[in-house]
């Protein structure tokens, strides 16, 4: 049905309000236009759209449920459904409302909502069919970043280079398609993009954002020639661009509620369900095993999703800014352990849609251990471990810049090996306290020097019979939603043991903070 020409006037003046990010005029016109034409769609969404900008996810939810009622083919009402109960940690409805959206979405905004939801979820492959549609039906570069992105996670690198590359032809300056482009394109003498780079460099330097990912990307490429002096000048440009108030508190609240909750009763979890949960600090091989694993013909992959923390939100009814806080993990050790197992398995089983057993690779539940052990009795729980200098490093290096808090730490040196140094101490009390037959640390250097053993250590834990193809990885077909996408891709290496000493003296500040803190041999430094 036909807007009124006056309501369209009003509806098209609260969209111009809500772009230039006055919220309050455009719920002002949307409310008048209610008044005016009760039932119009078309400012139920909005409104929608404006609690969703605002944080009210649950409100915005049912605005875009009000859309949908008076105009049940408003594909983009739909969508942002989809979106605002993911916002609002819902995600079984968020990814049933991105199902229904799939089929009535009918334009690119439609379509890149949807993938994003999909993605978030780990459910990649739909998410790249969203994507897809979205970058080839509208020529905007952050659609073929999108699509690009998720074929990366895929594995289907030309194809993801190719995305990139069609994102960068209409805006050479996205820096987010030149940081998913180097990372997954080795940068020689012969052939690099040095030279673009350090131009793009300077054109966006006044963007705190673009200049951090860009120096990322220059970081990266200095570092495939070899350089590594100029790859970690380019870090130190890339962190101070986007350096903010790293909230220390927070991290030694989450450390110190990790370490409380080990004191637990191990009891009145919810039995039958045998989950595989690899955790640890970011770069430390969490993926490699999360392959190996999930190459058993036994194990399925869940990716990476917040499913736990999640459930124990849930359950706990607390809110928090972040996935994972102090609060969280103090509070959960007076609920029903049952209940958080319960609401995690049957997350797993809607969204990810698996049914036998499954592994779940989400570093920071490396805080939440004791909570899984004891709501999860027959999980096990595989905590990775590597040199505290090469975990610094490769976390340093890495582009964390949008993190909601939980990575802040990386913008510095120091911060990050105090960071180390912390979560030590917290693994060395999980080490002490909890059930060793639910709970093992490995060491990445050990599964580089024998791969073979190590393998049927990690099967052995989980009860699960040796099988060949663990060895082979790389053959893993499914999706890898992080930055070890393309490196779990190939056979194992060694090159990455004791990197940290090429990075002399630029990595020395860090390295006084892990002798001081007692992880690191003050003899190692020569």
């Amino acid at each position: 049905m036909e807007l009124r020409p006056d309501i369209g006037a009003k509806l098209a003046a609260a969209g111009r309000k809500l772009a230039a990010g006055d919220r309050a005029a455009a719920r002002a016109l949307c409310s008048e236009v209610l008044v005016a034409a009760p039932g119009t769609a078309e400012a139920y969404y909005m409104l929608g759209e404006v609690q969703l900008a605002e944080g009210d996810a649950a409100a915005a939810a049912a605005n875009f449920d009000r859309s949908i009622a008076h105009k049940p083919a408003f594909g983009r009402a739909w969508a942002l459904k989809a979106r605002a109960l993911e916002a609002a940690g819902r995600s079984e409805a968020a990814v049933k409302a991105a199902k229904d959206a799939a089929t009535r979405a009918a334009d690119a905004y439609g379509w890149d909502t949807v993938g994003v939801v999909f993605s978030n979820a780990g459910l990649h492959a739909r998410a790249a069919e969203m994507y897809g549609r979205a970058a080839k039906s509208a020529k905007w570069t952050g659609y073929w970043y999108n699509y690009g992105a998720t074929l990366q996670f895929l594995g289907r690198f030309d194809e993801a280079r190719a995305a990139y590359l069609e994102a960068l032809k209409l805006d050479e300056t996205n820096s987010l398609a030149w940081a998913g482009l180097v990372q997954i394109t080795r940068q020689t003498l012969q052939d690099n993009q040095v030279a673009t780079l350090m131009r793009i460099a300077n054109a966006v330097k006044g963007d705190r954002t673009r200049l951090h990912r860009i120096g990322h990307a220059l970081a990266k490429a200095h570092e495939d020639l070899g350089d590594a002096a100029g790859s970690m000048a380019w870090l130190a440009t890339a962190k101070e661009a986007w350096r903010g108030n790293y909230d220390v508190s927070a991290d030694d609240a989450r450390f110190d509620a990790a370490m409380r909750s080990a004191d637990m009763p191990m009891t009145g979890g919810l039995g039958g369900e045998q989950p595989i949960f690899v955790v640890g600090m970011p770069r430390t091989g969490t993926t490699l095993v999360e392959r190996i694993l999930s190459s058993h013909s036994a194990v399925e992959s869940a990716g990476e999703t917040n499913h736990f923390a999640q459930a124990m939100r849930r359950v706990t009814g607390l809110k928090g800014a972040t996935m994972i806080d102090g609060p969280l993990i103090d509070g959960a050790a007076k609920a029903d352990p049952a209940e958080i197992g319960r609401g995690y398995i049957g997350a797993v089983r809607a969204i990810q849609e698996l049914q036998g057993r499954f592994v779940e690779k989400q570093p920071f539940n490396a805080l939440l251990a004791p909570h899984i052990v004891r709501a999860l009795p027959e999980a096990r729980v595989i905590m990775l471990r590597r040199h505290p200098a090469d975990v610094v490093l490769s976390s340093y290096r890495q582009d964390f810049a949008q993190t909601g808090g939980l990575l802040d730490y990386t913008f510095s040196l120091e911060t990050t090996a105090q960071y180390v140094v912390k979560f030590d101490a917290m693994a060395k009390v999980f080490r002490e306290k909890l059930p060793a037959d639910r709970y093992l640390e490995v060491a990445y250097e050990e599964i580089v020097a024998d791969l073979e053993g190590q393998v049927r250590r990690l099967l052995d834990f989980c009860g699960l019979p040796f099988e060949e193809a663990c060895l082979n990885f790389q053959d893993n077909a499914s999706p890898v939603a992080t930055a070890s996408a393309a490196q779990v891709r190939q056979p194992l290496y060694s090159s990455s043991v004791g990197r940290w000493k090429k990075y002399r003296p630029a990595i020395d500040p860090a390295l006084k903070v892990l002798v001081e803190g007692g992880v690191m041999d003050a003899d190692e430094l020569g």
